[in-house]
């Protein structure tokens, strides 16, 4: 997400250029990516978001490449840049297309530079795990979106290249003046650095981090963008002009005071993103340009994940998740249940708003979004899968939802042509049921669970599965499994007790071990 951060430069980091001048520090830093580059037969991967500093290291990159003779250009240089499928439209448009440039325009110089574009695997995407799943929406806590959706897939990339060479060296555009935290991390690492300028990556073997702009200001950055032309020839000004728009004040200034926030201090990233209170990138996107407005549903269903309390203002979405973990445990915090995975309910509900919101954007967006695609026909396949195969829910409502929504037919048949739930049979064991929700859906999974292994020639696994679902199903309500929670919890701290008042020699002898004999029992 683009965020303003007023915070980052506080510390008035000096210029980058100060000590040599633009033209000095520009021409000593491509002396130096040449010489690192020609040092060994290391392969290079440049990390590129599409954003200002990304973009600063990728043309330093090719800039230094260029004004080698061609038979020195030996080793393979891979541009990365990873789609989370929920990233910012607008610059997921930008990125594909630069990524679509770059690869054409590095053939036509004969520079050994390739772009890859990542996603993350299917079971690891957002929609999959949100409303497949059911995981609550993520926050500083339970922050389980990034690892799955940004460093797994660029890192199994890297641990790919590792294997295949040995090493990897990895090129990034991150900055000291980004924060106190990234300079911190930086330095700590400097201390470590097996050759100059390279530093040991801290999560992956036998690769190396290069960081080419790591003392630049983002004013530096934006000088360097603005002076020096896009070798792949995409216009940098559009660049200035995509974090303009998604400054709150519509301005972006390179040379400021240090009291001054720069627009280049923003970050892209997912539109989902409910780690911070707003997304204030998004919004100002809409309010400085009518033609973004198609976005607006797209912020709505933003604020909507970011379920909150009206009086307290803090994040309170239990009423939308089950009391009961994923397992089918509870769990106690502060003697009070720990609220597991959406319901049902919430689940079909995010769905809908899903869909209606890539339909309005389709409607409503310019021609580049006629095709758009907030969730895409595998991540619906895959949550179809986890609704009925694994949450038991036989609906199987997700086809109904696609085409209420859409207009259109959903485009897969019968999840199981097997299957003797149909509409009728399922509103019949409803009304069996009273409207009991509870107990429709412990009687809807005992028949699931019970034909799931019906064909098989060996029924492993069904009592297990049977049992889980009577305990999981063993509640009337939040309150009785609290209850007996705390009674439970209670009843395991009084024998703790008890039994700790008791001397080991007497423990012992009542166990009929002899003391002293560390293996008695043990066959």
């Amino acid at each position: 997400m683009l965020q303003l951060d007023p915070q980052s430069d506080q510390d008035a980091r000096p210029s980058g250029f100060k000590a040599l001048g633009f033209k000095g520090t520009i021409e000593r830093r491509l002396t130096e990516i040449a010489d690192l580059y020609q040092a060994d037969t290391i392969p290079w991967v440049v990390g590129y978001s599409g954003g200002k500093d990304s973009t600063a290291t990728l043309q330093l990159v090719w800039l230094a490449l260029s004004r080698l003779p061609e038979a020195a250009r030996t080793k393979p240089v891979y541009v990365i840049s990873t789609d989370t499928l929920v990233e910012n439209p607008v610059v997921a448009v930008w990125v594909r297309r630069s990524l679509e440039r770059l690869g054409e325009a590095a053939v036509a110089a004969r520079l050994p530079i390739e772009a890859h574009q990542l996603k993350p695997d299917l079971t690891d995407t957002f929609w999959v795990n949100l409303i497949g799943r059911g995981y609550p929406a993520p926050r500083p806590k339970f922050r389980w979106c990034t690892e799955r959706l940004k460093i797994n897939p660029s890192n199994q990339f890297i641990s790919n290249l590792v294997k295949a060479n040995g090493e990897a060296i990895v090129v990034l555009g991150t900055r000291k003046a980004e924060s106190q935290a990234r300079a911190r991390s930086m330095e700590r690492f400097e201390g470590r650095r097996v050759r100059e300028r390279l530093s040991p990556n801290g999560k992956l073997p036998n690769s190396y981090v290069y960081t080419p702009v790591e003392d630049w200001t983002s004013d530096d950055v934006w000088l360097f963008l603005m002076q020096v032309k896009n070798p792949w020839g995409f216009d940098n000004k559009d660049l200035l002009t995509m974090y303009q728009g998604a400054s709150a004040d519509g301005e972006c200034p390179l040379v400021i005071d240090a009291s001054t926030p720069s627009c280049g201090d923003s970050r892209f990233g997912c539109w989902v993103c409910t780690l911070v209170e707003k997304d204030k990138s998004m919004q100002a996107m809409i309010q400085n340009d009518a033609e973004k407005e198609w976005m607006t549903p797209l912020l709505n269903l933003r604020n909507e994940l970011d379920v909150r309390n009206d009086e307290t203002g803090k994040r309170d979405d239990r009423h939308l998740r089950d009391f009961r973990r994923m397992n089918g445990s509870i769990m106690l915090h502060n003697d009070r249940i720990v609220h597991g995975p959406y319901t049902q309910t919430a689940r079909e509900r995010w769905l809908r708003m899903v869909l209606d919101a890539q339909r309005q954007a389709r409607e409503r967006g310019p021609d580049a979004m006629r095709s758009l695609e907030l969730i895409t026909i595998r991540e619906l396949r895959e949550i179809r899968r986890l609704w009925v195969v694994e949450k038991h829910e036989i609906e199987d409502n997700l086809p109904r939802i696609y085409t209420e929504v859409t207009g259109e037919a959903y485009p897969d048949g019968r999840l199981d042509d097997t299957s003797p739930f149909g509409p009728e049979e399922i509103q019949l064991l409803r009304d069996l049921c009273d409207d009991d929700t509870l107990h429709f859906e412990l009687t809807r999974e005992l028949l699931d669970v019970e034909r799931q292994h019906r064909s098989m020639a060996r029924r492993a696994g069904l009592f297990k599965a049977l049992e889980q679902a009577l305990r999981r199903g063993s509640y009337d309500d939040a309150n009785e499994a609290e209850d007996l929670a705390l009674r439970r919890r209670a009843e395991f701290d009084r024998s703790r007790k008890d039994l700790e008042s008791v001397p080991l020699l007497a423990r012992l002898e009542q166990e009929g071990e002899e003391p002293g004999d560390p293996l008695a029992g043990a066959a």
